[in-house]
């Protein structure tokens, strides 16, 4: 259940509402916007009087909300959900942001190098693997905790935030200290008990998309992390798997259009393994960002042909220099809000 409240309530008719939802049975949570406040029920609200709530002074209108995710949902937070990555960089709202860096991190040299390449290019903040997710046990796994230390060296030397995956919910105390932004690969979209532990923390957290999961069942995920307490959700569209083999994964842009109109959330996209060929990312890039979506993630190497880690769908330095100034100018054209 939705509750609108009209312009110009008072004080009292707001905590009347509220007092009213409560005897239902329900929390109830509080979403001041810029031209609207809406009162959210969270809970099974079989039990509250909707049509005396519709009477109450104050109240504009009630709704009943079918869809189960509740904190994720726009009709409970009708504003875009602007995220701080760290010291002021922003994902959401009008602005896009773009996230760049190697798969895997694989050296000092390496990382430094391309996140002072990417930064001066233009990208907002430093993605970069230290534990990988492989399908195969034999192909290399990243550099673990040294890859971390290498990560905060690339920061200290360029002031980019850093974005890394997690693997298991063991190293969620080393990320809360160490990462700025918490990523959770496609195969960790639906580990709940990580997903509950990292609602705890005050990290934002970067969601991709599960390789075979509905747009419900990717909201449903945040809904886990933001039940826990941590309302900093990023979503990210990194394709999905279809009958297709040509490319890596079937990139869904029209889930960033349906996403944006059912939640809040900002929406980022990941063009490199959405396709899994270097030579489709500058135009996947544009599309997503003329779909709408709120930023990028792209893999950049200094050397893909000898890269440890997916360089088939990685891009150089200069490629990503190149695709930046693209991007400027279709970014100017597009609003990003729904």
């Amino acid at each position: 259940m939705v509750v609108v409240m009209k312009p110009g309530f008072t004080p009292e008719q707001l905590q009347t509402a509220i007092r009213t939802m409560e005897e239902g049975g329900v929390k109830v949570m509080v979403s001041k916007g810029s031209e609207t406040t809406i009162l959210g029920a969270e809970g099974n609200a079989a039990n509250v009087d909707q049509e005396k709530v519709s009477l109450l002074p104050g109240v504009e209108r009630v709704m009943r909300v079918t869809e189960p995710y509740k904190k994720a949902n726009r009709k409970y937070h009708p504003d875009d959900t602007v995220i701080d990555l760290d010291g002021g960089v922003t994902i959401g709202g009008n602005r896009l942001a773009v996230i760049a860096g190697p798969c895997s991190v694989e050296n000092e040299e390496q990382i430094i190098g391309v996140a002072e390449a990417v930064k001066k290019s233009g990208a907002v903040a430093l993605r970069g693997g230290a534990f990988k997710p492989r399908t195969s046990p034999y192909s290399f796994q990243g550099m673990g905790n040294n890859g971390i230390r290498l990560l905060q060296e690339a920061k200290a030397a360029t002031g980019l935030p850093i974005v890394t995956e997690i693997m298991s919910t063991d190293n969620i105390e080393m990320f809360e200290m160490c990462v700025d932004v918490i990523q959770v690969g496609a195969r960790n979209m639906q580990n709940f008990d990580l997903l509950k532990q990292l609602g705890k923390t005050s990290k934002p957290i970067l969601l991709k998309r599960g390789m075979s999961s509905t747009i419900e069942e990717w909201l449903m995920s945040a809904e886990y992390i933001m039940a826990g307490g941590n309302s900093k959700v990023i979503l990210c569209e990194r394709g999905i798997r279809t009958f297709e083999t040509f490319t890596r994964n079937t990139l869904d842009l029209s889930a960033v259009l349906a996403v944006k109109r059912l939640s809040h959330l900002p929406v980022v996209v990941d063009p490199s393994h959405a396709c899994g060929k270097a030579w489709m990312v500058e135009r996947m890039s544009m599309a997503a960002v003329a779909a709408g979506a709120d930023g990028l993630i792209i893999e950049v190497h200094n050397d893909p042909k000898n890269a440890l880690c997916d360089g088939a769908q990685s891009i150089t330095p200069a490629q990503f220099d190149t695709l930046m100034g693209k991007l400027d100018t279709i970014a100017s054209c597009v609003d990003r809000s729904l």
